[in-house]
């Protein structure tokens, strides 16, 4: 079988910094099989605020924004020549910086071409754009990964992946069935928001980037008022669309801060997160995965194998650190995409039409 050399690059919601993840692949298609090999990552210095503050939607002159994706793309030029180290990679797959997702608009901040440039291999980035041209949410864009990455003989597996949002992979057990069988089973879909909430609470309270390890949360127990005001807000949001810009519940933190402790904020986060994670695989995997950096969160985790009733672990567990799952799988998505096969999946994103190759492809 064919064997590549893939590198993989996410910056998230949480716009602390970037991942690269190098991946080998074997194979091509659906039947491929990928191997995590390692990961290095960069935390952005003042570009991470600035980046923030263009997702916020603050006003920037042209010339700011030029600035700033410069920036931003000479980080991903100097990590992954890093990563590379002497090899020369087949692929790189960019996610870019989500800076609007609201279907159908959408915004993957990114320029291939210094990139191309610097390291004279194959980059694709803007994998989303194509499912959204063809009346497509775009996201989540990572079942088919999960599938490759995840998959089990026996059990049905969930992944979940605790990022700025939360969102879920739904995988059927493999059994002896073809792959392409078995894609058209897979379920996913945005359940709600999740960092983005979590870590906004912790930075308004305590002047803190996000709750260590849940600890905050773990302390206290939270007024039922305040669970049911924010489970009206939040239950409803993944009902059949991709989440993103407007969504992060800042006007629930506006009304609530001041009036119960910080600490209680948080609480309620993690008891209603969990719950609509839970409603939404309720009877439905023999496993979950926990991916993401909320993944971390342990007062979360532990409400989440509650709310699930299932086996519930870390993809630590399965080959793949937490850290590294969002960047491997843009690796396995740009393998796959280089291979012809569409990535996202129609039962998922819902295009109305029939949708290309996906990426903005440059070439040396």
């Amino acid at each position: 079988m064919a064997s590549r050399l893939v590198i993989g690059c996410m910056s998230g919601t949480s716009l602390d910094g970037l991942d690269a993840a190098l991946v080998e692949i074997e194979g091509t298609g659906l039947p491929m099989q990928a191997r995590f090999l390692e990961l290095r990552s960069r935390e952005f210095d003042d570009l991470g605020g600035r980046l923030r503050r263009l997702a916020d939607q603050s006003p920037m002159s042209s010339g700011a924004i030029a600035r700033m994706r410069s920036e931003f793309v000479a980080v991903h030029v100097e990590l992954v020549r890093e990563l590379a180290g002497g090899r020369t990679p087949d692929l790189v797959v960019v996610h870019g910086q989500t800076v609007h997702h609201c279907p159908p608009l959408t915004w993957q901040l990114f320029d291939p071409a210094p990139l191309v440039h610097a390291l004279r291999v194959p980059v694709v980035c803007d994998l989303r754009s194509a499912d959204v041209a063809a009346g497509g949410q775009g996201a989540p864009i990572t079942p088919l990964a999960d599938f490759i990455l995840f998959r089990d003989a026996r059990e049905r597996r969930a992944v979940v992946n605790l990022g700025g949002f939360a969102n879920f992979t739904w995988l059927p057990a493999v059994k002896e069935r073809a792959a392409s069988e078995l894609i058209t089973e897979i379920r996913g879909g945005d359940i709600c928001v999740c960092n983005q909430l979590l870590n906004e609470v912790s930075r308004r309270a305590f002047a803190e980037p996000h709750d260590d390890r849940g600890r905050r949360a773990r302390a206290t127990t939270s007024p039922p008022a305040l669970c049911e005001s924010l489970g009206r807000l939040l239950a409803p949001q993944g009902r059949g669309r991709s989440l993103g810009t407007g969504d992060e519940c800042r006007e629930w933190i506006e009304q609530y801060l001041g009036r119960y402790a910080g600490d209680q904020l948080l609480r309620a986060c993690c008891e209603v997160i969990a719950g609509c994670i839970g409603a939404a695989l309720e009877g439905v995997a023999d496993r979950v995965l926990l991916a993401g950096g909320g993944a971390r969160n342990d007062t979360l985790a532990e409400l989440i194998a509650a709310a699930t009733g299932a086996p519930t672990g870390r993809t630590d567990d399965y080959g793949l650190p937490i850290d590294a799952r969002e960047a491997a799988e843009m690796a396995v998505l740009g393998a796959l995409a280089a291979d012809g096969v569409q990535i996202t999946l129609p039962q998922v994103t819902k295009p109305t039409s029939s949708v290309g190759r996906a990426g903005v492809w440059a070439y040396p």
